[in-house]
């Protein structure tokens, strides 16, 4: 015996924009541990992280909690984030090396 089951349209477009949306998301995630990384062996603490007065200059003004690592810092993850956005708004090929980053001006 075969059952037919019948998908609507709106059921459809539901789950394929489902997909397609993990996939930026996924993406997105992997760029930004693929900076990180990269990140990691340019700079032994965070480029964004003044020593002498223990400021964040992503946060402008704020101190850093974490004493300049950035491994799992909400801060320096969400400035890649919005960087990544950035180079997709812009239809811009986004960089392979965290340097490239820093080296561009927007």
């Amino acid at each position: 015996m075969v059952s037919s089951t019948r998908v609507s349209d709106d059921e459809l477009q539901k789950a394929l924009t489902e997909k397609h949306e993990k996939k930026e998301v996924d993406e997105k995630q992997k760029w930004v541990q693929k900076m990180i990384r990269s990140a990691k062996h340019h700079h032994k603490i965070c480029p964004y992280y003044d020593k002498k007065t223990g400021m964040c200059f992503l946060t402008l003004g704020e101190k850093c909690d974490r004493d300049g690592r950035y491994d799992n810092c909400p801060v320096f993850r969400e400035f890649l984030e919005k960087k990544y956005e950035e180079y997709k708004s812009k239809g811009l090929p986004l960089p392979v090396d965290f340097a490239d980053i820093t080296i561009t001006p927007f």
